[in-house]
């Protein structure tokens, strides 16, 4: 069983889904066996926040979180402070969304950060399988998807905002808030890849993606945050390069999953990531 000693609020905890879909996102891997966190003295922090599937299935009681993508954290940031009123704007959007309305939307610009939150749900929500994609100008442009739901009867942003509420946000680089991490932190991983070219051009592949550059200065980073007292799960593609990257610093599994990227079930093939554990055994 997994013990946390900031873990939760009270001997029970309230399961929440994430509001968002994100590619690359763990809602999978909460829900599996080798999924196991260390006890842990400190603060929860994930640097990699995207959908934020790990946090709200932990629920800390101290967590920092931060991803490079700002307007993501601004959602996040809106929801703690302003749920009410972003709800108010997505039954708006409820009311009003169509494929036409969709593609206005998509290229409106607004000024309220409450404003911001509801059209990026908005769109993350009905956009093609949830990706987040700009073009050169900055610009969201991923097509419309096959969703009509902007809001769900499982919705409970009053609860998120309660959780989001124990969290300090902020937009960085992985690198500057790894490096916030200190004894009895507990770091969440997961840096963005892909895995449909595993065997194949893995690096290259990758390289828009998430550098190969930027792979090694997060190792260092992390090697960095275990030698202070950190603990350290990550996720990371299932490719030898990855794994010859953490060879030595602690356990690193093999773990399968389905694909649910692509747009037809057909394509959704199964696939291997590595997850690894380092620094669990130091004293809780």
């Amino acid at each position: 069983m997994t013990t946390l000693f900031c873990k939760y609020s009270g001997d029970d905890i309230l399961q929440v889904k994430p509001f968002l879909k994100w590619a690359g996102g763990k809602r999978w891997l909460v829900e599996r066996h080798e999924f196991t966190v260390p006890q842990y003295s400190g603060r929860y922090i994930e640097p990699f926040l995207g959908g934020g599937a790990v946090f709200f299935h932990l629920q800390p009681m101290q967590a920092r979180l931060s991803d490079s993508n700002r307007r993501l954290i601004e959602t996040y940031q809106a929801i703690r402070s302003h749920w009410r009123l972003v709800v108010d704007e997505l039954e708006r959007y409820q009311s009003r969304h169509c494929a036409s309305y969709y593609y206005d939307e998509r290229s409106r610009e607004y000024d309220s950060p409450v404003q911001r939150a509801a059209q990026f749900i908005y769109l993350n929500r009905t956009c093609w399988n949830g990706l987040y994609r700009e073009n050169l100008k900055g610009q969201f442009n991923v097509p419309i998807g096959t969703k009509t739901r902007v809001i769900f009867p499982d919705d409970d942003f009053e609860r998120v905002a309660e959780i989001l509420s124990r969290a300090h946000l902020s937009c960085s680089d992985f690198e500057e808030a790894i490096s916030q991490a200190t004894y009895g932190d507990f770091l969440f991983i997961d840096p963005p890849y892909t895995t449909a070219h595993n065997f194949n051009g893995f690096v290259k592949y990758n390289q828009n993606i998430f550098r190969w550059e930027d792979q090694i200065r997060l190792r260092d980073a992390i090697i960095q945050a275990v030698e202070r007292g950190c603990k350290v799960l990550i996720t990371n593609a299932a490719h030898e390069s990855v794994k010859n990257l953490y060879i030595g610093s602690g356990q690193i599994e093999m773990v399968s999953r389905p694909s649910v990227i692509s747009g037809k079930s057909s394509g959704r093939k199964g696939t291997k990531e590595h997850l690894i554990k380092i620094g669990f055994d130091l004293d809780g």
